[in-house]
């Protein structure tokens, strides 16, 4: 039986959530099957994902998306395990049919939401979007779905209502909710609210998501989860599609797979959840006004990241650094209109100090935190601290 992947952040609500897969025998013994219809997760005596769709029971659907299902690849060229796979909706949508399937695609390439559609009389996947957490899509409770007319999303039958970005609960049909407004290049919230459980004994009032916009290209899930609502404030103001690309701090990490690069796949800076910002001070630049500069975190499935954002003062819009992993000594390439910056972060102790090259200009220079002018070559800093000293070059590559 193909494993399945679980994280931590999921724990609480799957700590009794029982997943039962048919016909569990060597995969070399398996003979061709359709996909099941809905998925086998309990929590309780709760089906979480039901068959549901007004073409769930058609069974010839069901062998149309299955061919069409067991033809895909992923970027990373894996297919479809299809025993532990499901059809979680089947019906029309705006007079056309549409099936969506949690794809187990084992190995490197983890969960998938695979939209299928028919044209023609031929079904084939035309949208798919990889789980940004690396535990398995089916303990998410929403699910997002992008059609010609927006965003849509589908809800686990734990769902008791949900909210969209304009606080208004959304009405469904069978788990599939309305159109909902979510801007192409703008974060709002989605806010669930869960049913008492096994899980979930109390249920959950708020379980609180950002949709990163309808402007996030596949496969990179646009859901982020958003526990404390700090994510929300972190994204205020910000182009998301900016954050997404590919000097962004969201898309600037491309994911390897092996010893290669996989450009076509999720970036490993894609974020996953904990989002949040601090203000890390001010810098002036040739005299004008200061302009503050802020630091934003996030996890991701290779890890915490963090970025530097440059909010002007007279309002124009932020810029913003690639991403940068986890380091004691954090160093950020800021492409300011002008006068591109290095900016070197840290968290600074009665023991740590900051040495720079020779002659270097330090516009800002106080206890964790130093903006320099973009070297034009690369230049080494070094952070001394009391057991170690972290090096970190910048500088044109």
């Amino acid at each position: 039986m193909a494993p399945v992947r679980r994280r931590g952040i999921t724990a609480t609500a799957l700590l009794s959530l029982l997943l039962t897969v048919t016909a569990c025998g060597p995969v070399a013994q398996r003979q061709p099957t359709d996909l099941r219809v809905g998925y086998d997760s309990l929590d309780g005596d709760l089906t979480v994902w039901p068959p549901r769709g007004t073409l769930a029971g058609d069974a010839a659907v069901r062998s149309a998306v299955t061919g069409a299902v067991r033809d895909w690849r992923s970027p990373a060229d894996d297919r479809v395990h299809l025993p532990t796979s499901g059809i979680l909706w089947s019906g029309e949508v705006g007079g056309a049919p549409l099936a969506l399937v949690a794809a187990d695609v084992p190995g490197q390439s983890a969960s998938w939401l695979l939209q299928v559609t028919a044209e023609g009389g031929r079904y084939a996947v035309t949208r798919a979007v990889e789980y940004t957490d690396p535990g398995y899509l089916v303990y998410s409770d929403v699910l997002p779905v992008h059609t010609a007319d927006g965003r849509r999303y589908l809800t686990s039958d734990r769902v008791q209502r949900l909210l969209g970005p304009d606080g208004r609960a959304l009405r469904h049909t069978e788990g599939l909710t309305e159109p909902v407004n979510v801007p192409a290049c703008r974060a709002v919230p989605v806010t669930a609210t869960l049913k008492a459980t096994r899980a979930l004994p109390r249920g959950r009032a708020a379980d609180r998501l950002l949709d990163l916009g309808t402007g996030t290209a596949d496969p990179r899930y646009p859901l982020v989860r958003d526990e404390s609502g700090s994510g929300k404030r972190a994204l205020t103001g910000l182009d998301t599609c900016v954050l997404a690309g590919e000097e962004g701090p969201f898309g600037s990490i491309p994911r390897r797979i092996g010893d290669r690069e996989a450009p076509r796949s999720v970036p490993a800076s894609w974020p996953m959840t904990k989002l949040t910002v601090r203000t890390l001070g001010e810098v002036a630049l040739g005299g004008g006004e200061p302009a503050e500069l802020e630091q934003l975190t996030w996890e991701t499935a290779d890890g915490m990241m963090s970025a530097v954002v440059y909010r002007p003062a007279d309002g124009g819009a932020p810029v913003l650094s690639p991403a940068d992993r986890s380091d004691p000594l954090q160093t950020y390439r800021l492409p300011v209109p002008g006068q591109p910056l290095a900016v070197l972060s840290w968290r600074p102790t009665a023991d740590s100090s900051l040495s720079t090259p020779p002659d270097t200009l330090r516009l800002v220079d106080r206890p964790g935190l130093v903006v320099v002018p973009m070297p034009t070559r690369s230049a080494t800093f070094s952070l001394a601290e009391a057991e170690k000293t972290h090096y970190r070059s910048v500088g044109d590559r």
